[in-house]
């Protein structure tokens, strides 16, 4: 690996401390931020507080089996900033075709059987990460100067960070991949919240509301303004920074 100003971090999941010190140890000669955890609790809460490229996962932990490491990441939810699409390499003893079955499908993005060589894990490690940094790329969406990661789940307004909870994320993702498009409230409850049965129930819509009135303040600099109510109809995410193209009299304040 060639070593960069700003290394990508692994997070190294084990209870053996011996043999994750090893991993960790080459994987930062290698040139890699490392993070350790010795069970399933410390590492989540390590991944609900900062942000990581990649993690190695040992089945036998502590606290439980590591694929409820894999079942906390992918479920994410409403408080989450967990990365749902995180790469997890899962690992166990002298592990079975079945077991390595059972960790692709439960979520894990690829499985070593212990021993493994390090090089193989170096190997794998590399091509997980050039594919997440082709998506990365692609998944970065701008709107003026409101900057959107869907994989980190976070959000900079003028480079600084903005702390948007698990659904205001969403809403706020949905909304820049196509900005200036009005997205209809029903819309946005289906996608956000998965109310996709065509109900528009008085909570359903407050709860919709409410979410949006807070990332409207989370994002207001200077008066500025990206989420638009279009009367009637739904919200638009707009450029704060562009003049405003839509009828005054569809707005509301």
């Amino acid at each position: 690996m060639t070593w960069s100003e700003n290394p990508e971090t692994i997070l190294i999941v084990g209870a053996d401390r011996v043999a994750r010190t090893y991993v960790a140890d080459n994987l930062t000669a290698d040139g890699y931020e490392v993070m350790e955890a010795g069970s399933d609790a410390s590492a989540r809460r390590l991944l609900a507080q900062t942000f990581v490229d990649l993690a190695v996962v040992d089945r036998a932990l502590p606290d439980g089996d590591g694929l409820d490491l894999v079942r906390f990441v992918r479920e994410g939810g409403e408080a989450s900033r967990v990365d749902v699409d995180l790469p997890m390499i899962l690992t166990s003893e002298n592990a079975s075709s079945l077991d390595r079955v059972r960790g692709l499908e439960r979520g894990g993005d690829d499985y070593l059987s212990c021993p493994y060589p390090y090089t193989e894990l170096r190997a794998r490690v590399g091509a997980l990460l050039r594919r997440r940094r082709r998506i990365t790329t692609a998944a970065r969406l701008r709107v003026g100067s409101l900057e959107v990661d869907a994989l980190a789940r976070q959000a900079w307004l003028d480079g600084r960070p903005v702390s948007l909870s698990g659904k205001e994320f969403t809403l706020l993702h949905t909304l820049a991949r196509e900005p200036g498009r009005v997205f209809e409230r029903k819309e946005l409850m289906a996608t956000v919240w998965g109310w996709s049965d065509g109900g528009s129930t008085a909570h359903r819509t407050r709860t919709l509301d409410s979410h949006v009135s807070r990332l409207r303040r989370k994002l207001s600099a200077h008066g500025a303004r990206y989420v638009v109510n279009v009367w009637g109809v739904g919200y638009r995410l707009m450029d704060a920074a562009a003049p405003e193209s839509v009828d005054v009299a569809e707005l509301v304040a």
